[in-house]
């Protein structure tokens, strides 16, 4: 807890990590006919403190359905735009099985990737605004296919491989004040 205190605070000193990292949130005109829910929290609601950096900071359930046929791949982006220095990304998770209906507490799939998040960590980065209640996106993408990127992929590299193979979308967005 200490050392993520000290990486927030960094970043408020002007380095990439919890202040935000500039991301663009890819897709925005792709149609959003995905239907995305979660066990732990509802449209608009609040974001329990597990899910978070100030309880066991592991993803939350999700769930999502109307997922087109023709789809060759999903992936999901968790981020923050209400982030002091613009969009802070908290997870990319690419080339889960277009099949795949939901995600555990916790989970990442065998076969997913995880690409590198804002504070630079290819892993779940939890909701830790540094004041006020963010709105967190629970995004998930239906992609024409595969991005085929690395474990620890730049993010920039993996937004813009979203971007460029989005056929649809869905979103359940949460809220979190500390």
């Amino acid at each position: 807890m200490r050392l993520r205190l000290l990486l927030c605070a960094t970043v408020l000193l002007g380095t990439a990590g919890c202040g935000g990292g500039q991301a663009k949130e890819p897709a925005t005109t792709a149609p959003a006919s995905i239907s995305v829910t979660s066990q732990a929290f509802r449209e608009g609601g609040s974001i329990p403190r597990k899910y978070t950096c100030d309880g066991d900071d592991v993803s939350p359930p999700l769930a999502w359905k109307n997922v087109p046929q023709n789809a060759g791949a999903l992936a999901v982006v968790v981020d923050d735009p209400d982030a002091p220095r613009g969009t802070f990304t908290h997870w990319v998770l690419l080339d889960l099985e277009p099949t795949t209906t939901s995600l555990a507490e916790g989970e990442t799939p065998p076969g997913a990737r995880q690409a590198k998040n804002s504070a630079g960590g290819a892993k779940y980065y939890g909701p830790c605004p540094p004041s006020g209640t963010h709105h967190y996106r629970f995004t998930i993408y239906a992609l024409s296919e595969a991005t085929a990127l690395p474990n620890g992929a730049d993010l920039e590299e993996a937004l813009n491989a979203i971007d460029d193979r989005t056929l649809t979308r869905g979103r359940l967005t949460g809220l979190f004040s500390r």
